[in-house]
């Protein structure tokens, strides 16, 4: 699911049967969910706090002897610390859920939807503190982290429609004196392993569907940006949400893992990169679980020759460089059939270096920062290696620097042309 403000320009002949020839340009959480960090803190920093877990119905702090900071990618300034919860706290969590199912599937479901009738109510309340979360947290403009919430609250509006949903079917006679019938059951505790570049969006994708038909649920946010879950998660408890239909827990690969493995979970869902996704597609099924596990891909815009002009510039640059291109539906490359190879490519970069590029939490804000060094770093890379394989650049973001941003994680949009198919750069850049 990486992805990057790069977009490739591939040139396509317009003669039916001929393959295409490619040229290519190729807030923070609410206080009581962070803990004051104490003077034996393993990183050293006493005035930055931790992040705390969703335990049993109460925000707890780890125990955990490992950490990671939780950075804001305008500045790189340490806004938190991430613990990477002990198993005993994992095994605390799936407990918790475990227990709660044996009550909360026995709940009537129109009191289930009541709840979540509740929350979208809160998540309105609260939206524009959810969306300044996720903009310092994830580097997302204000707009585009509204539009992050907005999302999820809309899940949450379709989870209360579920009293109708759930319902079964049956059908009479279908052989002499044989009726069928079907009836919806909740499985029991529902993992989920959640991206960076959603943090509002995708837990909400998850959980109140998962909970409002009568399970429960373990949510992994990314050690990332985990703040926008925690303050969702108070929310959902505001709502009437009993203590353990929802945990949180923090971790990378081990509690990954954990959830794969453990007997107690029966289904995960996983929104990220295609690696992880096919370890847990293939480590979650092993272990006799229901996985659905939706990973990146490589998106093409494609533009015939009767396309109009501005609607296709504006769409472009919006498309490959909104959310610095960190996201699945990103556009990283475009196939130009015709004449519109030469009609485009200098309008497509020109519109894409007026964007304005800064911290995310200007109201004028196009493009916001990049999540991460380590996000960045492999960027440029890309970038690079496909200069050295004989691309062109056409515009070159690398190196921006912003003013009063100069420690972010910043690349402004960037064009390459005479790309190939077998460049790196197209390769592995989505």
């Amino acid at each position: 699911m990486l992805k990057h403000a790069t977009l490739a320009l591939l040139r396509g002949k317009a003669e039916a049967g001929t393959s295409l020839a490619p040229l290519a340009m190729a807030a923070l959480t609410r206080r009581n969910n962070f803990s004051s960090v104490s003077d034996t803190d393993p990183l050293g920093v006493t005035s930055v706090p931790s992040v705390k877990m969703l335990i049993d119905g109460k925000f707890v702090e780890s125990k955990a002897k490992e950490f990671v900071p939780l950075n804001n990618p305008a500045t790189q300034e340490v806004i938190g610390h991430v613990p990477l919860c002990t198993p005993q706290e994992f095994e605390s969590a799936v407990a918790s859920s475990k227990e709660a199912f044996k009550t909360w599937r026995n709940t009537p479901v129109q009191t289930r939807a009541r709840v979540m009738l509740k929350f979208q109510e809160l998540i309105r309340r609260d939206f524009e503190d959810l969306a300044k979360n996720v903009s310092i947290e994830q580097g997302k403009t204000l707009a585009d982290a509204r539009g992050d919430v907005f999302r999820g609250l809309e899940v949450v509006e379709f989870a209360c429609s579920v009293p109708s949903l759930s319902m079964g079917e049956l059908v009479e006679n279908v052989s002499g004196g044989i009726d069928t019938y079907s009836i919806r059951q909740p499985l029991g505790v529902v993992g989920g392993i959640c991206p960076f570049n959603f943090p509002a969006m995708v837990p909400l994708w998850m959980y109140p569907l998962a909970t409002t038909v009568g399970n429960t649920f373990v949510l992994k946010p990314s050690e990332q940006d985990p703040g926008a879950s925690l303050m969702l998660a108070e929310m959902a408890m505001e709502a009437g949400l009993p203590k353990g239909v929802l945990n949180i827990v923090h971790g990378q690969h081990d509690i990954v893992n954990a959830i794969c493995d453990h007997q107690d979970i029966k289904a995960i869902s996983f929104v990220g990169g295609d690696a992880a996704g096919k370890h847990i597609y293939a480590r979650g099924t092993a272990a006799g679980k229901r996985v659905q596990s939706n990973m990146g891909a490589k998106n093409h815009a494609v533009i015939l020759p009767d396309a109009q002009e501005e609607a296709t510039i504006n769409a472009l640059a919006g498309a490959f460089a909104g959310a610095a291109g960190q996201r699945c539906m990103a556009i990283s490359a475009a196939v130009f059939v015709g004449d519109t190879y030469d009609r485009f490519i200098d309008k497509v970069a020109e519109k894409a270096s007026g964007l304005k590029v800064t911290g995310g939490q200007e109201e004028d804000c196009d493009v916001g920062p990049m999540i991460s060094a380590k996000a960045l770093e492999r960027a440029e890379g890309l970038i690079q290696s496909g200069v050295e394989e004989g691309a062109t650049l056409v515009l070159d973001g690398r190196g921006f620097k912003p003013v009063g941003y100069e420690k972010g994680n910043f690349m402004a949009p960037t064009v390459l042309k005479d790309v190939t198919t077998d460049m790196t750069c197209y390769k592995e850049g989505a």
